[in-house]
Formats: C-alpha cells, sequence, structure tokens
C-alpha cells in the first residue's frame, strides 16, 4: 500500500503521458523491470487485473470455452510454416538459440501468440466432426519485442487471454468470431464503464495470417485510439498448414474452419486513462478490488470504543451485501494522509466517521467519481452505499460515452478530416481506399484506420483518398 505521499500528479492538460505515468506511480500499479520493456505489475495492480480476468474468464467459460494451458517455447519451424503469421510477428520475436550449455538444434521462438503450437495440437485432438467444435482458451503470458515501451499499453511482455476454435463450416466461425467480440464489447462497457465503436479492420490492420479480423475500439482523453481487443476468422489458413482436418458426416475429409481472439493487460492502461483525472487513478466499481474504504477520525481512547463499534456494524452490513471494503484506522497516519492514499488509488466511495459523526449518528460519505461529499444517516448506509456503487459505474461510463460522441465527426473532405485528426478526434469518413492510400494518409496525419464500424448512422458519399463513390463507412484516428 505503500504510496509516496510527496509525490505530485502532473496535470492532464499539461502532459497527459506524464500524467498517465504520475497515477500509475501514485496508485502503486507497476514499475519498469530492469528488462528494458517489462513491467513489474505491483500487488494492487494485479488485484485489478484478477479482478478483470475472473469476470471475463466466467464469461467466456458461459459460451461453451473451456481453459487450457500450451507451452511458452515454440519451434521456430512453426512459425515459419504460415508465410503471412510468421511475415508479421518477425521484428517482434525473441528467439532462443542456445539451451543448457548447448546451441540448440533448431531455435524456439517465446510465444507472440499461440495459433501455431495450438493448431499443431488440434492436429492431433480433432478426427471426426464429433470432436467439433473444439473451444479452447488460454490465460498466458507473450512476448513481442517492444522498441517504444509504456507501463501496460506497450510491454515487450504482458498478460493476455487468447481464445481459439475449430468448427466444421464457415459459417459457425464466422458467428464465433463476432459472438466473442460481441463478449469484449459487453465486458468493456458493462465492467469496465468504457464505450466502443465495434468493427472490421482492413486488410492493412488485419491480424496475420487472418481472412478477417474484428476490433473494439476506445478513444481516450487525449485524443488517441486504443484497440481493446480482437478477434479474428482465420478461415482455413492454418488448418490446411498444420493439417487440421475431421471426417465428416458422410466419412469425407474436411478442413476446419477458425478463429483466435484475445485481449491483454493494455486494457489496464485503457481502465487508468478513460476515467482517471488530476488526482489519480478513478476505478469503476466493477473492478475495484476496494470498493469502499471507511477513514477513522482521530479519536482519544475514550471515543475509540464508540467510534471502533460503530464502525464494525457498518462492516458487517457491507460484507452482507458483498461489498468489497476496507477500514484505514491507521494511527500513525493523519486523515490528510489517509485519504491522499485511497484517492490516487481511485477507490469509488469513502466513509469517513469520527466521533462527531457518531453522535449524530451520521457519516461523511464521499464518490471519488464525482468529488461530492454529503452526511449521510449510518442507519441503512450500508444500502445506500451499494445503490451509490451502482450509480457510479453508470455515472463513469455515460460520461465517458458523452465524451466519444462528442469527440466523433463525419468528415466529407480531407480538409475536414485532417482538422479533426489534429483536434484528437474520432474521423468518420467515406471510404474506398486502398492500402496505398492508407498507408499514404497515415504517412501525412499519422492517423490510421481504426476500423469499418458495424454501426455509424452516416450515408456514403465521396472517399476521401480517391473521390469514389461509396457507402462504407471507416473510423481513423492516431492511436498508441
Amino acid at each position: 500500500m505503500a504510496v509516496d505521499a510527496s509525490r505530485s500528479i502532473t496535470k492532464q492538460s499539461k502532459d497527459f503521458s506524464q500524467w498517465y505515468l504520475d497515477v500509475i506511480a501514485a496508485a502503486d500499479l507497476a514499475e519498469h523491470s530492469d528488462v528494458k520493456g517489462s513491467m513489474i505489475i505491483k500487488p494492487y495492480g494485479y488485484a485489478i487485473w484478477e479482478r478483470m480476468q475472473r469476470i471475463l474468464d466466467d464469461r467466456i467459460k458461459a459460451t461453451g470455452h473451456q481453459n487450457a494451458y500450451f507451452p511458452l517455447l515454440i519451434p521456430e519451424s512453426y512459425l515459419k510454416k504460415e508465410k503471412e503469421h510468421v511475415k508479421g510477428f518477425s521484428p517482434e520475436l525473441a528467439v532462443v538459440t542456445h539451451a543448457g550449455g548447448e546451441k540448440l538444434d533448431e531455435p524456439l521462438v517465446v510465444r507472440p501468440t499461440s495459433e501455431t503450437i495450438i493448431n499443431e495440437a488440434f492436429s492431433r485432438w480433432i478426427q471426426s466432426w464429433r470432436d467439433l467444435p473444439m473451444l479452447i482458451n488460454q490465460w498466458a503470458n507473450v512476448v513481442r519485442w517492444e522498441l517504444r515501451p509504456r507501463l501496460f499499453l506497450r510491454t515487450t511482455e504482458f498478460l493476455w487471454q487468447e481464445g481459439h476454435t475449430a468448427h466444421a463450416t464457415e459459417q459457425e466461425a464466422e458467428e464465433e468470431a463476432r459472438r466473442m467480440l460481441g463478449e469484449y464489447r459487453t465486458f468493456v462497457e458493462k465492467t469496465l464503464a468504457i464505450p466502443v465503436v465495434a468493427g472490421e479492420k482492413t486488410e492493412m490492420e488485419r491480424f496475420a495470417g487472418a481472412a478477417r479480423t474484428y476490433t473494439i475500439e476506445a478513444l481516450m482523453p487525449d485524443g488517441k485510439a486504443l484497440q481493446m481487443g480482437t478477434s479474428h476468422n482465420l478461415g482455413q489458413n492454418f488448418a490446411k498448414v498444420f493439417g487440421v482436418k475431421y471426417l465428416d458426416k458422410n466419412n469425407e475429409e474436411q478442413f476446419v474452419w477458425q478463429t483466435s481472439w484475445g485481449v491483454s493487460t493494455r486494457m489496464m492502461g485503457g481502465l487508468i486513462m478513460a476515467h482517471g483525472d488530476d488526482g489519480g487513478l478513478i476505478l469503476p466499481p466493477a473492478v475495484a478490488p476496494v470498493q469502499v474504504v471507511v477513514v477513522t477520525i482521530g479519536t482519544n481512547s475514550a471515543e475509540k470504543k464508540k467510534v471502533t463499534s460503530t464502525i464494525a456494524e457498518l462492516c458487517g452490513e457491507l460484507g452482507k451485501l458483498g461489498v468489497r471494503f476496507t477500514v484505514d484506522d491507521r494511527e500513525n497516519e493523519t486523515l490528510g494522509a489517509k485519504i491522499y492514499t485511497w484517492e490516487k488509488k481511485g477507490v469509488p466511495i469513502r466513509i469517513e466517521i469520527g466521533p462527531k459523526d457518531v453522535a449524530v449518528k451520521k457519516a461523511q460519505v464521499k464518490r471519488r467519481d464525482a468529488g461530492v461529499k454529503e452526511q449521510l444517516p449510518l442507519a441503512g448506509l450500508g444500502k445506500k452505499v451499494e445503490a451509490l456503487l451502482a450509480d457510479v459505474q453508470v455515472s463513469l461510463f455515460e460520461k465517458a460515452k458523452a465524451r466519444l460522441e462528442g469527440k466523433s465527426v463525419f468528415a466529407k473532405t480531407m480538409d475536414a478530416f485532417e482538422a479533426a485528426i489534429e483536434e484528437g478526434k474520432f474521423a468518420y469518413v467515406p471510404w474506398a481506399g486502398s492500402t496505398v492510400d492508407e498507408l499514404r494518409i497515415k504517412e501525412k496525419t499519422k492517423a490510421t484506420v481504426r476500423c469499418l464500424p458495424f454501426e455509424h448512422g452516416y450515408s456514403g458519399g465521396a472517399c476521401i483518398a480517391t473521390g469514389k463513390k461509396t457507402n462504407t463507412i471507416a473510423v481513423f484516428g492516431r492511436s498508441y
């Protein structure tokens, strides 16, 4: 719980990047390790990740998937089997060439993702149509050599969840890829309280080796996009390379159709940026390790017994309601230091109780998101707090949604498009461009197609890149 009370947090408006790092340090979430690009996730940061993991894992299992675990080290030859896959990942690979004091006969790649080694297993596990669908999920760490690391957002090693499935038909695989993207969207919006734009990636932004890639994109307060999760329809690309076949009901051999999908600790970065303010972290109650902190106000020995008894009664009520709480009764800290600790950690609700509060049978209750403090009766306070937590969850989403909508514009011309990008907005545009057009725009504006959105409400027009009439809409934005 150690927090440096002397450390100030840079204002968002002054330097958003430094603000982000200051919040991570003040909340004691993570720090850089001695290996460049790698991070140490500290207990409070990991507790948030565990909450996210537990909720999402339940959602994944509810859709029929089973958890498994696959090796960290992958034979280099596996990656080379799928040309687009190895081409897409080769600049990011970490390769083991020596082990046990000797040079290896074949180099081993530290997994950047697991499609290859899982398909090698699928080729043994799947023999008949009765084995399908094969629905596997894995929680693991991966390594992608990152040149410009940033805690949670881009690190060489990071934690993630990756689903891998095999199906009898193309339609089933497509439905799976879309369904799991929908699960991600629901999780990010309902649990993390972050609104997203869902859609399909262009060919340039597609996952290496996929037939189609779907994504959910969030817009952070500094005007940059953050990819929160992706889902891929892999077609039969990996199945044909690794020989993942099955005998259908007519006893004819067929290749399976596959998907993969994943989210990572990058969501932690999105969580920090989406809701935090100049005072530090703000957590949605759904993922807050501590939803309520009860802070004692200094008492002498004669008063302490009454305060302690009142707090114990309140905590019993909170516990029965399933509220995650803690009591800060540190006698060696001032009230100000206690408040500082929990505000920086983003605890949704703080309750302050001292002798004067006990005397009037009330407590001071403050919401971290709104910064509003009110005096509420101790009688029935647990139920009131439960309702406040629900309101905080909704309010955080609505605030973030209003920001997304306010920073989303429809640009019909290149001038309007460039102005929107410079203002840190999502630019919705008519689009009939090619990869060459995307690269040209990226070079000029540093903006990329975040997705071709499923929902947008805009009519088509003349493509901003080619002038061709089109009904297709693309969302551009600068990203991390």
